[in-house]
């Protein structure tokens, strides 16, 4: 029987063979030669069946073999391990669930096609759940969502009373349904800089939607260090390339701090076209400001945010980007899908303009040009550094170097 685990920092599948000893689980040496866990001898078995008494833990060395990717070069890189199955004739179908991923350190074998990587003494802390069904269609679904929302803003907010009345969700914002499967890996990334009340507001509302809504998910908020002007989409590309060093993300949801949904039935996932997800606010009027407007919440699937080269990296100050980012879309080739202009209702807090995020006088040229820039400026010209990753127990927070203008 095999024990098959999906590392978060890359999407290939290692696994390891596993018979019961004195303690629980043991690996053996896996299909693609992975090195056998240190400790006692283990006992080969290629059917093992989980008995009554074995205790769902194990240590384990599991290899994963993956294409050479330029950006692991001959470093280690830090992953998780997550998503593991058991398989084999004759088992029932059981979803193992590790209760404590831990890091580890991930070093390639160079001078080959392949990669082939050891995850050394990893700590398995498994559980056996029947398989879960996919939540798409499910009763809880339906039931569990509320419709139309009351948001205001007129109350404090305190984030530990909200971490203790949402305690399914994990360090660093992390949450999954436990009834069903999620058909989406949504990782939920927050451009910042000192909006710390506005913040408390949105992990308040935003929180018990999400979990509404049966999603897989995880919330970053990308603060930009140091007084420079302020770059929204820049911000953005780094949450897209920090997020999936954590997790095999499949949908991207690029959120403003200041935008609440009032409906929980306008879901934040990815669909076959772009989401325009804040199509009806209330600063607006509850209408379209133009109907190729692309600003305020945004959902797109690793796919299509990797076919447009991401976001444009040159957009300093206020404006321009949103309409950057649509310009890109069109120009290859995709439509933009949004909820209708009830479900698709959101409030945004009133706040003055922050200081360094004055409107960008070159935008209107910028927007103009997308079609030649937008090949040379995006994730392939994308450069930062992260200066401090802080999880707390509603979000992660990822404080980032990002530059300056003309860098």
């Amino acid at each position: 029987v095999l024990l098959r685990c999906t590392s978060s920092a890359f999407p290939a599948a290692g696994s390891a063979r596993f018979s019961e000893g004195a303690d629980g689980l043991r690996a053996g040496r896996g299909p693609s030669g992975a090195p056998r866990a240190a400790g006692p001898a283990v006992r080969r078995s290629d059917t093992w069946r989980p008995a009554a008494s074995a205790s769902p833990h194990g240590r384990a060395t599991v290899g994963v073999t993956i294409d050479k990717s330029p950006f692991l070069g001959e470093r280690c890189v830090v992953g998780l391990l997550d998503n593991c199955v058991l398989l084999g004739p004759g088992v029932s179908p059981l979803q193992w669930e590790l209760r404590h991923p831990r890091s580890c350190c991930l070093c390639a074998a160079s001078g080959s096609r392949l990669h082939t990587l050891a995850l050394a003494q990893i700590d398995l802390e498994v559980s056996k759940l029947p398989l879960l069904k996919p939540c798409v269609g499910t009763a809880s679904l339906h039931a569990n969502l509320v419709g139309p929302l009351r948001v205001e803003f007129s109350q404090p907010v305190n984030l530990e009373e909200v971490a203790s009345t949402n305690p399914e969700v994990r360090e660093g914002g992390r949450f999954a349904p436990k009834d069903c499967k999620a058909l989406q890996k949504v990782a939920i990334i927050i451009p910042f800089r000192n909006r710390e009340e506005h913040l408390k507001y949105w992990l308040y509302y935003m929180h018990p939607i999400l979990q509404r809504q049966q999603l897989d998910y995880g919330v970053y908020v990308i603060n930009q260090d140091g007084d420079e002007e302020f770059n929204r989409a820049k911000l953005l590309n780094v949450g897209f390339t920090e997020a999936l060093k954590e997790y095999d993300y499949d949908c991207f949801v690029f959120s403003d701090v200041d935008l609440i949904p009032m409906d929980d039935r306008n879901t934040y996932k990815c669909y076959s076209q772009p989401r325009h997800l804040s199509v009806s606010m209330d600063k607006f009027g509850f209408r379209l400001p133009y109907n190729q407007y692309f600003g305020g919440v945004s959902a797109l699937s690793k796919e299509q945010f990797t076919k447009i080269n991401g976001f444009p990296n040159n957009y300093w100050g206020w404006g321009g980007e949103d309409d950057d980012i649509y310009n890109r879309l069109v120009f290859k080739g995709m439509g933009i899908s949004r909820p209708d202009a009830v479900i698709g209702k959101c409030r945004m807090i009133r706040h003055s303009r922050d200081r360094k995020n004055e409107p960008n006088p070159e935008r209107f040229d910028r927007i103009a040009h997308t079609r030649e820039t937008m090949s040379s400026d995006g994730l392939n010209s994308l450069s930062y550094e992260v200066l401090r990753t802080d999880r707390f127990p509603l979000y992660t927070r990822i404080t980032v170097d990002i530059g300056a203008p003309g860098s």
